[in-house]
């Protein structure tokens, strides 16, 4: 009997440890393996058959045998440098054996229970059979293991080529042998092993090889792509981890790989519903839940890529297991607390399997069926709580796993309306992802509603009302009249219904819907009640679709493209199911025809073709006729641009184009004037692109256009002048040799009253336009149609007059009213239209000319006789170009254009027509009172004017004041639009002129009219984006209407700046500074502000120009001491982005900001930046941030404690100058004695004066001040006792001076106790006593008297009085130091002279006298 056989940890080990296995037991092991590399090819290929023969012809435990074994040993551990035909005979005898041998072990199962019939005990079967599965099993997935090494180190696939050229009997298809063994290898898991390795199950060591080996298999991509591979290995690990219950350890390796492998996920989730389906046990399904739920949910934040292959995991398990993942949903419903989005994410998908399969079938009793209905109900209310969530990514994904509900039909009609108000919210989510998932899912819901293919909101409201009438009715009813109610006719109510509730609602009628449509079934009092519960549902639902159409037009104007895409998809999908408003708001997607990006002029493209096209060419053109007829201006370009790009594609088709052509000429019955408008305008857009589609009709475009119909239809004239205007040349050429009428149709259109006045100006201006189109010399046929329109205004008038415009002069308009208003207003229309014209006629005209010049340069040279006479001739041109003769032909054709603008307007001919209306129309402009009083006239003379200047740069120059003039206070906001716009065309062309102007230019940006703001906005950036307008320091305006009460301006100027910001290196950089400046003196609101100055720092993207804008605004700080100033300035550095050096620059620019951080405001500023800040820092960095949270807190808390000691001394030293008043008033009748006595000594001194140098040079002052008395307070300054303003600093006294000074009892001499600091800010403006001494004696001897003088009477203040040379006096009060202070701590306080004063209540007091006493 063979030793056992034991599993190594790899195949080369069986040699390392020849003396046994671990315990000293004695094992099957190598003896003396083969060299097989060093065989000659003759006996390497007789060597493999040998063995082969050897494993084929003997019993099947012949691997038992020492030789066998070795030599199977041997090959296998060279197996890669066999050839493709032996490495085949030598994977098919193992194999094969393998194969044969599993069945053995069933019927030696069986064979146990008997004796045994060859002699051999039943052990040493067992044993042989137990080695000869271990041993098979061992080789053939070391094979595959060493064969996928060699292929991964790419030495496999040149032998695979060679074997199949050189043998394709046995062709190596390794892919298949790989597959087969991993399925042999699988069945021998699968079989019952127990009588092999006894009750304790298989060998351990030989299920650890086969999972070590199917694991690492697993985690090579290409493997997993072979189908049979990849089933076998999932059956592998079913096997191990549920029959031979190694549930824990498979769990690990399963989780490793789901970590580090992301496309294992799904062949894992298969293998362990394989394993579930197969043994029944769902064992390994259930731990690998738990064992997902048990992990810390930060791990998952700390490994995103491993959070996501768990998510997916977890979705694919749902929905492979979904009632074993219901039963255990418990353990992972905690992570949706966790941080990580990804496994929210996953969870909130596994909700939605759930949700959808796990209660699908309704086995068991009603008990277990209510348990799994409230299963179910929690489940959703959790996916409605998490349409909130904190990501995006997950609300996102809740909403798109609705829609997948929705799919599914597994949401009731009890639940519809809270998702469909849950993804209504969701529409105006900040997040676009959000945003589109909420349109998708509204789309989804609108395509399976339950309740009907019409969603009319009406239809339901009068339906719902009927069947409340009919419930009640039945209601009052007994239950025993319940039968009779089948005679209630329920005709036209059904008949209203059957529309717009679907056949879910009604379960019964399907039956009798033939003969009667649900009248006979709806006789049920339950019935009734379920058909109003369903209709009030459906009304909800529509209502709440027809309360998204302004949100919807909203995502039209977004930013982003899979909002408008998706809105587009949303409206069409309601329009199909008729939602009221849809249709409005389709229209306003087409002005995004226009859009730059490619996807959104996609999406409106193919939503036009999707709503007006039909397959019948007449259902088509009617619909595009309605559409042309209720359309805007705007909506009406952005249609042409459409019409014309779907005719060029073919999209439109011919017969298209004559259904237009027959209701254009009312070929089909019922046509209307309008729809024939209708029809030749969208025709006039084909022709945009296609021109020739107008030639076939071109006179019925003249009969009808300007026929009787365009007195039925006043546009239609317009459009036909449209029409005529997009003729082609041939065309042009055609209508002129057959139709001689169209001048005179456009004459008389011009110069009639036939149309009314709003649609007269709009056909005469495409009127002039289409004879300066057509005819051959149109300034002469302009000539006429001016001359004729002026005689119809001034055919009353002498002509002489009007150059000169006296009639302007007369009182109340009576030149006006004999003229009429109108008419004037028409004549100055026509001549300014004429005028704007012949000036385009002049450029096309110069245009022409300079590309016919080259041609007949060349038509020259091919009319040339000889080469001679050729080369001569380019000899010749070319003497010309080198003396400049060729360019003198340009200049001639540049100055003779020019002369022909400037005799457009000028008056120096005396044939002029229009250039005598310049000095007319100026005059008549400049009568502001005058018009006034016609409104209309008004207009036409500004736009008239404006048109004038255009043409001419002497005009313009000259009109310019009175342009600004009513472009500022004209009282219509017709006039100023049209004088605002006007201002932007003469910038472009006169940008010189205009260039002084440019602060007036601006200032239309603050107009109270919304309609000037918003073309001033439009002038504006048209000018900057095109660089015909510098940026300059009046930028703030625009900046304002960022935040314009009106939301089109307000987006507009967005607009702008988004534009201006692609710009070079982003102007705004530059601008903002200077913005914030002159934004902080307009006293906007802070709100306001806050919102301006946040959209412009977001435009800013590039981290050096944050970091250069953190210098430039911490620099405005020292700019000024304006708190409003500093507010806002620390809200814009706030607002910014920092990075490492930005954060080091806002440090090191401290000093500029410290003395500002005594504001609340502002440090409030500084915590959001710092908190900011504290969010990207890295470690070495936050202890930076945090020494400068500390620094700045430090700062703010001591500027605090310094403005409170400010405010107490301020408050201290009015207290004090109220009471020194009081005191010097009694005092100075009782020094009246003393004062006449010393004034007789000559000498005036002020004793309490220091006699230093610095306030000898101080008295150049008029009058000596009193430093006792504090006169420096707002009271003196009202009651006029002084004409001079003392300093304010003097009164600044220390602590202890306001203790003892607030005493309401003065029982002894005080004096100012004033420290250094005091005298140090003692200002210069206090005059001293030039006759002051500076001996420490007289010093001595002034305070003694003036000691005396105070105890005397038993005050505080002593004052006394020296009269100037002037008459005039001078009020000195002295005050004495307390016990202990120096005299240099005395401090001088100032008071005023007193000059004439007429308060009588305070007398003149003489001032004391110095004693003649002197060291």
């Amino acid at each position: 009997m063979a030793p056992p056989f034991v599993f190594p940890s790899s195949l080369r080990d069986l040699e390392r440890n020849a003396d046994g296995d671990d315990e000293g037991e004695p094992s099957l092991r190598p003896e003396a393996p083969i060299a097989v590399t060093a065989l000659r090819a003759a006996d390497l290929e007789e060597f493999v058959k040998g063995t082969s023969f050897d494993l084929s012809d003997k019993e099947l435990f012949c691997i038992e045998e020492q030789d066998v074994f070795n030599s199977v040993y041997s090959l296998v551990r060279d197996f890669t440098c066999l050839p493709p035909a032996l490495k085949f005979n030598l994977v098919e005898a193992l194999r094969s054996n393998l194969s044969v041998l599993l069945p053995n072990i069933d019927s030696l199962s069986r064979a146990s229970t008997l004796s045994p019939s060859d002699g051999i005990p039943i052990t040493d079967r067992i044993a042989s059979h137990r080695n000869a599965l271990k041993i098979y099993s061992f080789f053939l997935l070391s094979i595959v293991h060493t064969q996928e090494s060699s292929a991964d180190s790419g030495t496999g696939a040149k032998v695979t080529t060679h074997g199949r050229k050189k043998n394709p009997v046995y062709a190596w298809n390794w892919e298949a042998q790989r597959g087969r063994i991993m399925n042999l290898v699988a069945n021998s898991l699968e079989v019952d092993l127990t009588l092999l390795f006894g009750p304790g199950g298989a060998d351990e060591r030989y299920l650890s090889f086969v999972s070590k080996c199917t694991f690492v298999l697993f985690e090579n991509q290409n493997v997993l792509k072979d189908e049979e591979t990849r089933n076998g290995l999932c059956r592998i690990i079913g096997a191990i981890a549920t029959k031979h219950q190694r549930i824990s350890q498979t769990s690990a390796s399963v989780l490793h790989l789901i970590h580090k492998y992301d496309f294992t996920v799904a062949y894992l989730a298969e293998a362990a519903a394989a394993a579930e389906k197969k043994f029944g046990d769902g064992s390994l399904a259930i731990s690998l839940i738990r064992e997902i739920g048990r992990t810390d949910p930060k791990d998952y934040v700390r490994d995103g890529a491993g959070a996501d292959n768990v998510g997916r995991f977890l979705v694919e398990l749902a929905d492979r297991l979904p009632k074993l993942m219901s039963t255990n949903l418990g353990v992972l419903i905690p992570h949706f607390g966790g941080e990580s989005y990804k496994i929210r994410n996953s969870l909130v998908g596994v909700l939605g399997k759930l949700a959808a399969k796990a209660f699908k079938d309704v086995d068991g009793n009603n008990s277990a069926h209510s348990i799994r209905l409230r299963s179910k109900q929690a489940m959703l209310e959790i996916l409605i709580e998490r349409c909130r969530d904190v990501s995006a990514y997950t609300r996102s994904r809740v909403l798109q796993v609705w829609a997948e509900l929705c799919e599914e039909n597994a949401i009731s009609i009890g639940l519809w309306n809270e998702v469909a108000s849950v993804a209504s919210g969701r529409l105006e989510d900040k997040s676009a992802i959000v945003r589109k998932s909420a349109l998708q899912l509204l789309i989804t819901m609108l395509q399976h509603n339950p309740f009907g293919p019409q969603l009319r909101t009406a239809t339901f409201d009068a339906t719902l009302e009927k069947y409340k009438e009919k419930l009640q009715g039945m209601e009052s009813q007994s239950p025993e009249e319940d039968e009779p109610v089948n005679d209630h006719p329920l005709g036209e109510v059904t008949a209203g219904q059957d529309e717009s509730v679907s056949d879910s609602c009604l379960p019964s009628s399907q039956d009798q819907r033939d003969q009667d449509p649900m009248i006979a079934d709806i006789t049920n009092l339950e019935q009734i009640r379920a058909l109003v519960a369903s209709l009030e549902a459906g009304l909800r639902f529509s209502t709440c679709i027809t309360s998204l159409m302004p949100i919807l037009i909203q995502l039209l104007a977004s930013s982003s493209a899979t909002d408008v895409e998706n809105t587009i998809l949303l409206l069409m999908r309601c329009r199909q199911f008729q939602v009221e408003g849809s249709e409005a708001a389709l229209r306003k997607m087409l002005p995004l025809v226009f859009s730059q990006d490619k996807s959104i002029y996609e999406a409106v493209e193919s939503a036009f073709i999707s709503i007006y096209t039909k397959r019948i060419p007449t259902e088509t053109a009617k619909s595009l006729i309605n559409l042309n007829i209720d359309c805007s201006i705007g909506d009406l370009a952005a249609m042409e641009n459409l019409v014309s790009s779907l005719v060029l594609k073919g999209e439109i088709s011919s017969s298209t184009m004559s259904a237009l052509w027959d209701y254009f000429c009312f070929n089909i019955n019922g046509v209307r004037p309008v729809q024939c408008r209708g029809a030749l305008s969208i025709l006039c857009m084909a022709a945009k692109s296609s021109p020739s589609i107008l030639g076939s009709h071109l006179q019925d475009i003249v009969d009808i256009g300007f026929g009787r119909w365009a007195k039925e239809e006043p546009l239609l004239a317009r459009t036909a002048c449209l029409a005529l205007h997009r003729l082609s040349e041939e065309d042009k050429v055609k209508l002129l040799n057959t139709s001689t009428r169209v001048f005179a149709a456009l004459q008389s259109l011009i110069t009639s009253f036939s149309l009314p006045e709003k649609i007269w100006y709009g056909a005469t201006e495409k009127a002039i336009s289409a004879i300066y189109t057509l005819h051959p010399a149109p300034e002469i046929f302009a000539t006429e149609i001016a001359k004729k329109s002026l005689s119809s205004v001034f055919s009353s008038l002498a002509m002489d007059g009007m150059s000169n415009g006296a009639e302007l002069e007369t009182q109340n308009g009576s030149f006006v009213s004999a003229v009429s208003a109108t008419k004037l207003g028409r004549f100055l229309f026509v001549i300014s239209h004429i005028a704007l014209n012949h000036l385009v006629y002049i450029e096309t005209s110069v245009k022409k000319i300079q590309k016919q010049k080259p041609k007949n340069d060349k038509s020259q040279h091919t009319n040339e006789d000889s080469e001679v006479d050729a080369s001569k001739n380019s000899e010749a041109q070319g003497i010309n170009a080198e003396l400049g003769l060729g360019a003198t032909i340009d200049i001639a054709i540049e100055s003779l254009a020019e002369q022909a603008e400037r005799e457009i307007v000028s008056s120096s001919c005396e044939k002029n027509l229009i250039g005598h209306c310049g000095p007319f129309l100026s005059k008549l402009c400049r009568n502001l009172t005058l018009l006034q009083k016609f409104p209309v006239l008004h207009a036409s003379a500004k736009l008239a004017l404006c048109i004038l200047m255009i043409i001419d740069a002497e005009f313009c120059e000259a009109n310019l004041q009175i342009l600004f003039t009513v472009a500022e206070s004209a009282p219509s906001e017709i006039v100023r639009s049209n004088c605002t716009i006007a201002l932007g065309d003469l910038a472009v062309r006169f940008p010189n002129l205009l260039e002084p102007w440019t602060e007036h230019i601006y200032a239309r940006l603050g107009d109270p009219s919304a309609s000037v703001r918003k073309n001033a906005v439009l002038v504006i950036s048209h000018l900057i984006l095109n660089d015909m307008m510098k940026v300059k320091g009046y930028i703030n305006e625009m900046a304002v209407r960022v935040e314009d009460e009106d939301e089109r301006i307000s987006s507009l100027a967005k607009l702008f700046f988004h534009e201006l910001s692609k710009k070079g290196s982003n102007p705004i950089y530059n601008l903002l500074p200077d913005i914030l400046s002159r934004l902080c003196n307009q006293h906007l609101k802070e709100e306001t502000f806050r919102s301006i100055m946040q959209f412009l720092i977001g435009s800013i993207k590039k981290d050096k120009q944050m970091e250069a804008l953190v210098d430039k605004l911490c620099n405005r700080f020292a700019g000024g001491n304006d708190v409003r100033q500093w507010e806002y300035i620390s809200y814009c550095l706030s607002q910014l982005t920092y990075t490492e050096k930005g954060l080091k620059k806002l440090i090191d620019n401290f000093k500029m900001f410290e003395h500002a951080l005594s504001e609340d405001s502002v440090m409030n500023h500084f915590r959001s930046v710092i908190a900011k800040c504290k969010k990207f820092a890295k470690p070495e960095l936050k202890v930076c941030i945090e020494e400068f949270e500390e620094k700045v807190s430090k700062v703010h808390e001591e500027k605090k404690e310094q403005e409170a000691t400010a405010r107490n001394a301020e408050a201290h030293k009015q207290r004090m100058g109220s009471l020194d008043r009081i005191l010097v008033t009694k005092e100075v009748g009782q020094n009246d004695g003393k004062s006449a006595e010393e004034e007789a000594s000559g000498e005036f001194i002020d004793p309490s004066v220091d006699s230093n140098a610095e306030d000898q040079e101080t008295g150049e002052a008029s009058g000596a001040v009193d430093p006792s008395v504090d006169d420096s307070n707002a009271e003196d300054k009202e009651t006029g006792e002084t004409s001079e303003v003392a300093d304010p600093s003097v009164d600044d006294r220390n602590a202890e001076d306001q203790e003892t000074e607030e005493a309401s009892e003065v029982t002894g001499p005080s004096v100012d106790d004033r420290n250094a600091e005091d005298e140090e800010t003692e200002e210069a403006t206090e005059a001293a006593d030039p006759s002051a001494d500076d001996g420490n004696a007289e010093d001595k001897e002034n305070m003694r008297e003036h000691s005396e003088n105070i105890s005397s009477g038993k005050s505080q203040t002593s004052s006394t009085c020296t009269e100037l040379e002037d008459g005039s006096a001078e009020v000195q009060s002295a005050r004495k130091p307390r016990r202990g202070s120096s005299r240099s701590t005395l401090k001088k306080m100032s008071q005023p002279v007193l000059e004439g004063s007429a308060d009588s209540a305070a007398p003149v007091v003489r001032r004391s006298t110095r004693s003649s006493r002197r060291l």
